[in-house]
Formats: structure tokens, sequence, C-alpha cells
């Protein structure tokens, strides 16, 4: 096995799982409250009601959060997570759970507020489909992590 730091690819593996990861949240995301896309997302940039603009949004989000992932594992206290798959899914999890409360929980409705839009969510915001969602991001943030580390990153 490789030391921590070790190799450059790790935020490329966490860029593309995080991608990945991004679309099939995505996806989820369009067939359960297409809103979410088109109004809330979107509008974090003052783009409410462009579908395109919620995607584009969301996928660069997504990417750079995975990216952020691939920084946490680096950690040399948490190095070790990624040596086996059930581990770095179990981190994707965790970290997908962070990201609903943190992020789309408090964060977004927060920008959304100060921005402006239209009717921003409560503070908090957390939903069963909103947390799904994210489970659905670490679950395959995880997975394609593992998947990709241990195929590029070592």
């Amino acid at each position: 096995m490789g030391e921590p730091f070790e190799a450059s690819w790790h935020w490329r593996v966490g860029a593309v799982s995080g991608f990945a990861a991004t679309v099939v949240m995505g996806v989820g995301i369009t067939i359960g409250d297409l809103r979410v896309l088109q109004e809330a997302i979107a509008g974090l940039y003052a783009f409410e009601g462009s579908l395109v603009a919620g995607w584009v949004a969301h996928l660069l989000h997504g990417t750079l959060f995975g990216v952020l992932f691939a920084v946490v594992l680096s950690d040399p206290s948490l190095y070790r997570v990624s040596e086996w798959a059930w581990k770095t899914v179990l981190a994707g999890v965790v970290y997908g759970l962070v990201l609903a409360l943190a992020g789309a929980g408090f964060a977004m409705p927060v920008w959304l507020g100060l921005i402006g839009f239209g009717s921003p969510p409560p503070v908090p915001n957390i939903s069963a489909p909103l947390v799904g969602w994210h489970v659905i991001y670490g679950i395959v943030l995880g997975g394609a992590y593992a998947v990709l580390d241990h195929r590029w990153g070592r």
C-alpha cells in the first residue's frame, strides 16, 4: 500500500467519483422533485427557473465536494479507511449526510435568503427526500472512490 499524499491521483479520483455520484443523485432529484434543480439550485446563482443552470450548478458542487472527500480521506488519521471498499462507502454515506445537514439543510436556505430568492426554504431544511438523495450521493461517491482509488491511486 502507498503512503498518504504519495499519489497525485487522489484529487482526480475524488473529482470523477463526485461527478458520477452527482449525476446519479441528480437523476434521483429529477425523478423525485424537478423543482429542486430548476428553482432552488439554479436560484443559488440567480438563474431561478433554469433546469440547465440547476444541473450545471449541481454538477459543479458535487464534483468539488468529491475532491473535498478525497482531501478528507487523505488525512493521515483517515488514510486506512480507503483500504476497504465497505469503509469507503460508509465514509461516503456519512459525508453525504454531513452535506445534507450542513450544506442543503443550513447553508443553502441561508444563501437563498441572502440573495433574495422568492421563497427560501426554512432553516433547517431537512426532509426525507433530501436525506435520501444525499445518502445515494454518498453510496455512489464512496463506491466509485474505492474502485477508482484502487485502480488509479495505488
